[in-house]
């Protein structure tokens, strides 16, 4: 008898704590099935970090927007952010993070090129979405159906600015080119000197750098003997900086245009004086935006005490990309990339606060590129634009 009781009780014992097991893992699940996440990776902390602190805001008040109304499908939109530092190796470790984990349905990002390009056999291996809001190489969404963008390319980049300078500016003919010795860098320089040369500017220089560079007045000695008109400034805003400052002290006069990578509020304060005047090139530029863009650009100041640039404007845009995906398309990471690829027209356009986009069948997006100059000591519209997408 006092077996039977004994079996009955470690039976009862057994069945309670089944239930709460089954209980337990009933609610956890409930509590997931109530959750979509997405990554957003970028560079947080490192060199550039001035790039990824504008990503997460803008990312940060999309998200805040969808929940207030009411989130994605009913459930709560959180963001996974992911800090690659802006270098290969660190992104490569992020990515696998971020595919291995079921719950990520896309990635928003990387921004940098090689980041993006280390991180793109990872993601397709894993079949999830990567959409970067900055990465602008030509071969970033080359050969994986997984990874698009919501910007030009620097092949179109490079041909808009030698055109810009040829028929804008108008009175240039010695050019010469400091770059990044990264794939950004490298791409964008190549684009913009094939172009170039065909309109007749003359390349009188090209001069590398790597980016934990900080010296740049042997470089400059060597460019300021070649009388250049312009130089153009194919890297990041943190070298950039450095090299206008240097430049304007070594007696260089001639004319300063940075690409993209320039267009940080961060490169005013690094050059401080010496950026007055620099042109460089943008995807974006929230003065000539519509209504939409200038909500968005008091919501986010509001929220954050800043003013919004055009990457946390670009991110603000990919992560309701995304969310559009998994609304129209499915919570699964397949579904989310056959909305994306099915954006491939006018027509079937996201219209966000930086434009409407759609992408070809590489992933790659059309989108006019825009000129800013500083003028007492502020990114402002330049007075010529020249809009065009091809």
């Amino acid at each position: 008898m006092k077996k039977n009781r004994a079996r009955s009780t470690a039976s009862l014992v057994i069945y309670v704590v089944t239930f709460v097991m089954i209980v337990g893992f009933a609610l956890t699940g409930c509590e997931k099935r109530n959750e979509i996440k997405v990554a957003v990776a970028g560079p947080y902390t490192g060199s550039v970090a001035a790039f990824g602190e504008m990503i997460k805001r803008g990312a940060e008040l999309k998200a805040k927007e969808i929940n207030a109304a009411g989130g994605v499908n009913g459930k709560t939109l959180t963001l996974i952010f992911e800090d690659d530092t802006g270098k290969e190796k660190e992104a490569s470790l992020v990515a696998e993070r971020i595919a291995s984990n079921r719950q990520i349905l896309a990635v928003v990002g990387h921004f940098n090129s090689s980041c993006s390009l280390a991180g793109k056999p990872i993601y397709k291996r894993a079949g999830i979405v990567e959409l970067s809001p900055g990465s602008t190489n030509v071969r970033v969404c080359a050969g994986s159906e997984w990874t698009f963008r919501n910007l030009y390319r620097d092949d179109f980049q490079g041909a808009f600015v030698a055109r810009y300078i040829k028929n804008v500016l108008g009175d240039i003919q010695k050019v010469a080119i400091f770059f990044d010795n990264d794939d950004y860098g490298r791409g964008l320089k190549d684009g913009f000197t094939e172009v170039a040369e065909e309109l007749g500017l003359e390349i009188v220089a090209a001069e590398a750098y790597d980016r934990d560079n900080t010296d740049f007045k042997a470089q400059l000695t060597s460019i300021k003997a070649k009388q250049p008109d312009l130089i153009f400034l194919s890297g990041l805003y943190s070298q950039a900086g450095l090299i206008a400052s240097q430049a304007r002290e070594a007696g260089i006069t001639a004319q300063l245009f940075g690409a993209d990578g320039v267009d940080s509020p961060d490169f005013l304060e690094i050059a401080g004086d010496a950026a007055e005047g620099t042109y460089v090139s943008t995807p974006f530029v929230f003065e000539l935006g519509g209504p939409e863009a200038q909500r968005m650009a008091v919501a986010f100041e509001e929220m954050h005490g800043v003013a919004p640039d055009t990457w946390a404007a670009l991110t603000y845009d990919a992560v309701g990309m995304i969310v559009e995906a998994i609304e129209k398309g499915g919570e699964n990471r397949k579904a989310i990339r056959d909305h994306l690829a099915s954006i491939d027209s006018p027509e079937k356009g996201y219209t966000g606060i930086t434009g409407l986009t759609y992408f070809d069948e590489n992933g790659d997006c059309t989108k006019p590129a825009y000129v800013k100059i500083v003028k007492d000591g502020q990114f402002v519209p330049a007075e010529g634009q020249m809009l065009s997408t091809e």
